[in-house]
């Protein structure tokens, strides 16, 4: 069953699977930027750029059109989005030496991508540090909200982040949301570079937490944490938000999103009641 997709003047949520009707959550995962933290948004237009630059100074017979270039990179960074930074930065490094280029090390590449991504949002983190911008100017729609109301349904709440770990657990608190997730905030970490960090969190919860893949239920904007759940059997609900205008679906993330597995589509979490009652069977008020 599906409803229409999303209009940009109003909310509506788009079913591509239904609930079972027997199913029983028990833990929801959450990625954080662009699902629930609006920090980043644009953080796309930092990294494609500039990985197009580099790609294009260190490809000195390449056989791509600019046009091509931008298509090559904004593709793997699109299918790589919800894994850590690092993984871009690899897929760069192997797009460059198979065209007989000489590559930087990536984690020169990851560096030089958070130094230029801090400059584009220092001044949000600043914002909310001092109380010049309240959190939720800054919070996808109806998170806080939606949170409380899976919390108050007994739902584990769980993080998982691309971004490293120091980063999100610090603009978690910024945003207000350390409260609804406590310690169960995962991000990024350099010693565990070639791990996805939501596959880590994903199996620890299935082996440690006596929970079943249809246990659990998923929100996300990226590609990885969609296909992630669906493949264990659990429950996926792209949250394909317009960043920049705060407002309706992005159709390119909800394709995107659609072709990884997602069971339902979200412009954001504003309208709490309809969704709870989607995802636990219930009757709207």
């Amino acid at each position: 069953m599906s409803t229409a997709p999303a209009d940009k003047s109003s909310w509506s949520l788009e079913i591509i699977n239904n609930v079972p009707a027997d199913r029983v959550f028990k833990a929801a995962l959450f990625d954080f930027d662009g699902t629930l933290s609006l920090i980043r948004e644009g953080w796309q237009e930092i990294m494609i750029p500039y990985f197009c630059e580099e790609f294009n100074s260190s490809v000195p017979n390449k056989t791509e059109s600019d046009d091509e270039v931008i298509e090559l990179i904004t593709d793997f960074v699109d299918e790589l989005t919800g894994k850590q930074t690092i993984f871009q930065c690899l897929q760069l490094k192997i797009e460059i030496e198979k065209r007989g280029g000489h590559a930087k090390d990536a984690m020169e590449y990851k560096n030089e991508y958070l130094r230029r991504l801090f400059l584009r949002i220092e001044d949000k983190r600043n914002g909310l540090s001092d109380g010049s911008i309240k959190p939720e100017e800054l919070l996808v729609k109806g998170a806080a909200e939606f949170l409380s109301a899976l919390k108050n349904e007994g739902i584990e709440l769980l993080c998982a982040s691309g971004t490293d770990q120091p980063q999100v657990i610090e603009e978690a608190k910024l945003l207000g949301l350390d409260k609804y997730f406590g310690n169960n905030i995962f991000g990024a970490l350099d010693e565990h570079a070639q791990q996805c960090s939501k596959e880590v969190v994903i199996q620890r919860l299935l082996t440690e937490n006596n929970i079943k893949g249809e246990n659990l239920l998923s929100f996300g904007d990226g590609f990885v944490e969609i296909e992630l759940v669906n493949k264990v059997g659990g429950y996926t609900v792209a949250v394909a938000t317009d960043e920049k205008h705060q407002c309706g679906v992005n159709e390119y993330k909800r394709k995107k999103l659609l072709s990884a597995g997602a069971d339902a589509v979200i412009p954001d979490f504003e309208n709490t009641e309809q969704l709870i009652a989607h995802l636990f069977n219930k009757e709207e008020k």
